[in-house]
């Protein structure tokens, strides 16, 4: 046997490339250009527009001219400096910091009491209870909640008639009216996000768990609970993020009084028509968001391993 013939690609056929290898190779060629159409779009949706909100971001702001003129980096000095801007920037972390929270709380015993329903029509009607109220817009929900929430709401009205109150509670209007708003439209993400982690997991773990001695709650918080990390990880994210740049609920339930970052962008680039500093808010949005989103994806990996 000649050293070409066991040297190279092809073992025992004369150094030439195996016929599989070539299939492979065409097979991959295929593939890049069926994924060529979505790179294509995701280029022409998300990239470019990016890439010209930060040209945006740092042009000069001429109310006389709706041209993008010169470069500066004012905008940017002028959200780090003045505290109003970095107050609402702090006021949106905490909202979404605390919707994700009660979030989670809420939805981890729904959605392992969702996964562990034997009945499939019952598991059904649950699941559709659940995103039944995803078919409805933010503004029609949060429209709901002022008539709930208003002074002179259902809620205020019942307390009143109930005598719990001698006048109406501030309830509208006020950060505490926003997460509540926001709790009610990410729940059902939250819920969905870690039922169909938890029937992945079944219920042979918790039984091994409790058949060494360990009480369910025990078995639930150190084996399945674990176990469900990436899909906690994964609803946290979504969560976090909608409530991070939410708009609708926090100017409808927030009113002007509670300012958020997303109705921000929005007061600036469409009332004042300062297009340059809603595109630096926007992109500090952003920003931050994905720093965030990055930084405790990377640190529950190092705890729990690859996600």
């Amino acid at each position: 046997m000649s050293a070409l013939a066991i040297t190279g690609e092809g073992s025992l056929t004369g150094g030439r490339p195996a016929p599989g290898g070539t299939d492979r190779r065409r097979r991959s060629s295929t593939a890049g250009w069926l994924l060529f159409p979505s790179l294509a779009l995701v280029l022409a949706g998300l990239i470019l527009p990016l890439a010209l909100m930060a040209r945006t971001s740092v042009a000069h702001f001429d109310a006389a001219s709706p041209d993008l003129v010169g470069f500066t980096l004012e905008n940017y000095a002028r959200f780090f400096g003045e505290p109003f801007y970095l107050t609402i920037l702090a006021r949106t972390l905490l909202v979404a910091l605390s919707c994700t929270a009660i979030c989670l709380v809420l939805g981890v015993p729904a959605a392992f009491v969702i996964s562990r329903v034997e009945s499939r029509t019952l598991k059904t009607a649950l699941i559709l209870a659940t995103i039944i109220p995803l078919l409805m817009g933010n503004a029609v929900r949060a429209a709901g909640w002022m008539v709930l929430l208003a002074d002179k709401g259902l809620i205020n009205s019942a307390l009143l008639s109930a005598g719990l109150i001698t006048e109406p509670v501030r309830i509208l209007y006020t950060g505490s009216a926003v997460v509540i708003g926001l709790i009610a439209v990410l729940l059902p993400f939250m819920i969905i996000s870690l039922q169909s982690v938890f029937e992945g997991i079944g219920d042979a773990y918790e039984e091994a768990a409790q058949t060494m001695g360990a009480p369910p709650w025990t078995a639930f918080f150190r084996v399945t609970l674990p176990l469900a990390m990436p899909g906690i990880f994964s609803g946290c994210l979504l969560c976090f993020v909608l409530a991070m740049n939410a708009y609708a609920t926090p100017v409808l339930i927030g009113g002007p009084s509670f300012q958020m970052m997303a109705p921000k962008v929005f007061e600036q680039a469409i009332k004042v028509y300062n297009w340059p500093f809603a595109a630096t808010i926007a992109l500090v949005l952003m920003a931050v968001t994905l720093a965030l989103s990055v930084a405790s994806s990377l640190a529950l990996q190092k705890r729990y391993g690859a996600l």
